[in-house]
């Protein structure tokens, strides 16, 4: 359980890090809380993308581009093979 929480606050430094409308740490809690649960539900990068950028649209009526979301995705993906590869 200990290597899922340090993986999960990988997950959040990373998404934080992203911070594709520019509003600093700390603005995204909900979204990240959402996306966080689809890396684990999902392993394709275009379906997660796609499902990131959903999450984001819904709370900020903006779409994010979808090479942003993709690129995101792989990253968050990388995170999740890596780490659970060394469990």
């Amino acid at each position: 359980m200990r290597k899922e929480i340090q993986t999960n606050l990988k997950f959040v430094d990373l998404l934080n890090e992203w911070d594709p409308f520019q509003l600093k740490n700390g603005s995204y809690e909900t979204e990240i809380a959402d996306v966080i649960a689809a890396v684990h539900e999902l392993d394709h990068p275009l379906i997660l993308a796609k499902r990131i950028q959903t999450i984001y649209e819904f709370s900020f009526e903006k779409l994010i581009p979808l090479e942003s979301c993709l690129k995101v995705a792989g990253e968050l993906l990388n995170i999740k093979a890596n780490d659970s590869c060394s469990l």
